[in-house]
């Protein structure tokens, strides 16, 4: 087999980097680059697993005609999954559903703090003040959640016992695998919104649904409903959050991921006291690098074999199909064992 070079550009341990070579065996070179770096690194790519955050020029890369896969260690693909890139034969695969544990943790985290009053309770204590305000109630509300892959199953799965109703938006409605829950197709958002006192939103960020919710959207809701995005924020229109917010219907919003990232300092959501926001953490995890070593590891495998790699994006949609999407049992089976759990990743 011709001699070939993997990239790395993600926090990995160099026990991680003996792992991913003892899986290649010799013949694979191991490189590991730097945010700094990668831009020149990458070009010397056969395979590639990583993030780059700092631009690329995928274009050179195309062209070129060396890389053959890119493996992202995150779920979102706007990073890489450029139109150069989705029209070349490069394969693509992500991390999408990877982290769908911490993610439903975040999600809840911000609806619970949200409908429990959180925010405003931290600032009566900074005042010292003990004073018993009005609070909100999931159970029993009905939910909807924008985007029924992995992430939003779990969500679903988490929020059933509790939640009165649940719907959902996805491109391939008939292949949700959690029981009691309405999924419509990803067209139907309005009527998702307008049925929904709780709307949470996983979506990915691809080339069709930048800013894909909005005023139509959020008028659609009811008095006192509450919004929350652990997706990305490119697709939500923020002017139109911020009108729902000031002016109604929304009576709060929790957002893990806002546009632009970060927000400038003196952006208005920032002052808003109904605003929960947290600065794009949903997936962090003291598991995360060695779940996303083990998932490279299993799908270096499976390219070896040219066999359908867990998680193959389809690249016209910008996300994997349902035939292709990380189980449940599979991200069960690629959590690290018997590790001893690190400091939590950022």
């Amino acid at each position: 087999m011709k001699s070939e070079t993997i990239v790395l550009c993600f926090p990995v341990s160099e026990q991680e980097v003996r792992r991913i070579e003892s899986s290649v065996g010799t013949g694979t070179k191991v490189l590991v680059s730097s945010q700094e770096r990668i831009h020149e690194d990458i070009m010397e790519a056969d395979l590639f697993c990583g993030h780059a955050k700092m631009p690329v020029d995928w274009g050179a890369v195309v062209r070129q005609g060396r890389l053959r896969w890119i493996q992202s260690s995150a779920a979102g693909l706007d990073h890489c999954l450029t139109p150069s890139v989705a029209e070349s034969s490069i394969l693509v695969s992500g991390c999408s559903g990877l982290f769908a544990d911490q993610v439903a943790e975040q999600a809840l985290a911000l609806t619970l703090g949200l409908l429990r009053g959180l925010p405003m309770f931290f600032r009566a204590q900074d005042r010292r003040e003990y004073t018993r305000r009005p609070t909100d109630d999931l159970s029993g509300s009905t939910v909807g959640i924008v985007g029924f892959g992995g992430n939003g199953q779990r969500i679903a799965e988490c929020l059933r016992p509790m939640a009165g109703r649940i719907v959902a938006t996805d491109h391939f409605p008939g292949d949700a695998q959690v029981s009691g829950v309405e999924v419509l197709g990803a067209e139907q958002l309005v009527p998702l919104f307008s049925m929904s006192r709780i709307v949470l939103c996983t979506l990915p960020l691809t080339g069709g649904n930048q800013r894909v919710i909005g005023q139509d959207c959020f008028a659609a809701m009811a008095p006192g409903s509450y919004f929350i995005n652990v997706g990305r924020g490119g697709v939500v229109d923020h002017s139109a959050l911020q009108q729902a917010l000031a002016e109604g219907p929304l009576a709060g919003a929790g957002l893990d991921v806002v546009d632009p990232e970060p927000l400038p300092p003196d952006h208005p959501l920032w002052a808003m006291e109904n605003v929960l926001i947290t600065p794009h953490v949903g997936a962090q995890s003291r598991w995360r690098v060695g779940s996303t070593v083990n998932l490279f590891i299993e799908n270096i495998r499976r390219f070896r074999n040219r066999t359908p790699l867990i998680n193959q994006v389809d690249k016209e949609l910008g996300f994997p199909r349902p035939e292709n999407r990380l189980t449940c049992e599979q991200r069960s089976g690629l959590m690290p064992r018997g590790d001893v759990p690190g400091a939590p990743s950022v």
